[in-house]
């Protein structure tokens, strides 16, 4: 469910913020897809939604507090941010999973999405973040 309206940020992105719960990354999803058709870049909408999906599933897995606040952003021509941020300070940790382990998979997934991720502590929590290059040639 929705807290609060999705608002434009500083150069061309958007946030909203969500509750924490898991049919929370569906609405993250939909923020991904309406942001990039806005940007042109929609040939990269699939890759952003299973990245944001992954982002918002170890929010909501492993924060703490009622909401969480989910970022897509478009900073410079040719790169695309996408970023989780929440109350909980410990910063997320990528391990091999084992064979019958039914998660942990999901970092791994952002890793060989992306071209690059990682994360910030805050000072009441932390702000995880992926770039998505754009390659030339592409609509932007």
């Amino acid at each position: 469910m929705t807290m609060a309206a999705a608002r434009q940020t500083e150069h061309p992105g958007y946030n909203l913020t969500l509750t924490n719960a898991p049919e929370t990354a569906a609405e993250a999803r939909r923020l991904v897809r309406t942001a990039y058709e806005a940007w042109g870049v929609e040939e990269y909408s699939d890759t952003a939604q299973v990245v944001i999906s992954e982002l918002v599933t170890n929010a909501v897995r492993h924060a703490c507090g009622p909401c969480i606040r989910v970022i897509v952003q478009h900073p410079l021509p040719g790169h695309l941010v996408l970023a989780v941020v929440d109350k909980s300070r410990d910063l997320p940790s990528m391990h091999p999973p084992h064979a019958d382990d039914l998660r942990g998979r999901g970092l791994l997934l952002v890793d060989a999405l992306t071209e690059d991720w990682g994360s910030t502590r805050l000072p009441w929590g932390k702000r995880v973040w992926a770039h998505i290059e754009v390659k030339i040639g592409a609509n932007q």
